[in-house]
């Protein structure tokens, strides 16, 4: 998939979530390049064009990237933390937004009903509700 980043952000490796398009961009001929993402989810940079295009957002313009939607590091049940399962997405309900691991619990670029894949089992979670949790990479599939 490819897209317009600003250049000062435009490097291999660099993850962004994609916020929706700005009113400035309304007569923009390459709006369709650049808002052709999904809200709200984190992509990863592939690889950077090295042309760069005028933006009137962007100080120093914007270059065309090819994304892939990110791999997101979350808290699941450890029931379901197994490397290749498959399941629908659902955060762990939880009213501690203090909590270190919070963030992990109802993270970012994840929705509830997202297909998601493990592509990776890390550590076991402390969890002051005692629940039985694992981090995880999640890939939406």
């Amino acid at each position: 998939m490819i897209t317009l980043i600003g250049s000062k952000l435009a490097k291999e490796g660099e993850k962004f979530i994609y916020l929706g398009e700005l009113e400035e961009c309304k007569d923009c001929k390459f709006k369709n390049l650049c808002h052709n993402l999904e809200v709200g989810r984190i992509y990863k940079i592939k690889s950077v064009r090295s042309t760069n295009h005028r933006c009137k957002i962007h100080l120093g313009g914007v270059k065309a990237v090819e994304v892939e939607i990110s791999e997101i590091e979350a808290i699941i049940e450890s029931k379901k933390a197994l490397e290749g399962l498959s399941f629908t997405y659902s955060p762990i309900l939880c009213d501690n937004s203090d909590c270190e691991n919070y963030k992990f619990c109802v993270p970012q670029g994840l929705v509830e009903g997202d297909k998601v894949r493990v592509e990776k089992v890390l550590e076991r979670v402390e969890c002051k509700n005692n629940l039985s949790l694992r981090k995880v990479i999640l890939r939406l599939i």
